[in-house]
């Protein structure tokens, strides 16, 4: 798919939850990396961003559920002679091995970061349009001048509990695009609808469109249906129209 672009939509709370960490963590880990102060700053306002989505939702117990429901589905397949039982396996052993450290009730993620006083008077400041800049916050001003190596070794400390987390949030979100069986669809005059039947339990919405595509779509669902429309806008002054072209693309009903 390196030529195409893939549009999302969850159907539910969790997986939205989901999907909104993933975003984060793209952040963090693009910018982690790199020594300059700019790329620290934008790699803690992500941090930050984190432990507070993680403080608003028992992502944790979330988590847990999930990687707990799969696993039963997982283990059903075990009498499968047409499955591969060397990867099922693997992706087993892995859950396990998740869960049995999620599970562990002195792992709380994100608690580095809250017990930090350097990165609470951050956050207390981060509330203000501008509030982190040098004269806010001299001591985050002094910190960003220090060596780059002290400054990789302070954020990999408040990132290092928020590791696992994000090991079963990626498996989690990969076994959940991955139930999908892909198929090839038509809008019509840029519309298209389909029911969700009321046995399945759709969690996300893919829809996967060639890169150079004049179209995007928006996509809107519930639990006994979803839509979609395509969109064009041929300047960012201008509002996006539903084209009245047919549009074909691919579609992924993620039911896991």
């Amino acid at each position: 798919m390196q030529n195409n672009i893939i549009y999302e939509q969850p159907l539910n709370e969790r997986v939205r939850t989901f999907l909104r960490l993933e975003h984060l963590f793209y952040i963090v880990n693009h910018h982690i990396t790199y020594s300059d102060q700019w790329d620290n700053r934008a790699t803690i306002t992500s941090l930050l961003n984190i432990v507070d989505l993680l403080s608003r939702s028992d992502i944790k117990t979330e988590l847990i559920k999930e990687l707990e429901r799969h696993s039963s589905t997982l283990n059903a397949l075990t009498t499968n002679p047409n499955v591969d039982h060397e990867r099922l396996h693997n992706i087993l052993n892995n859950i396990i091995k998740i869960l049995e450290s999620l599970r562990d009730s002195s792992y709380q993620p994100g608690q580095i970061m809250r017990q930090d006083e350097f990165i609470t008077s951050i956050r207390q400041r981060s509330i203000i349009p501008g509030g982190s800049c040098n004269f806010d916050l001299p001591g985050y001003h002094y910190w960003l001048h220090k060596p780059p190596e002290e400054r990789i070794k302070d954020i990999k400390k408040w990132h290092s509990d928020l590791l696992l987390i994000h090991d079963a949030l990626k498996l989690t979100l990969h076994m959940i695009r991955n139930s999908a069986t892909p198929v090839k669809e038509q809008a019509m005059a840029g519309f298209y609808q389909k029911p969700i039947e009321s046995n399945l339990a759709c969690q996300l919405i893919r829809v996967i469109l060639p890169s150079q595509t004049k179209y995007f779509p928006e996509i809107s669902g519930g639990k006994h249906r979803f839509t979609v429309r395509f969109m064009e806008q041929d300047s960012t002054t201008s509002r996006p129209i539903q084209t009245q072209d047919n549009v074909e693309f691919e579609l992924h009903c993620c039911i896991l």
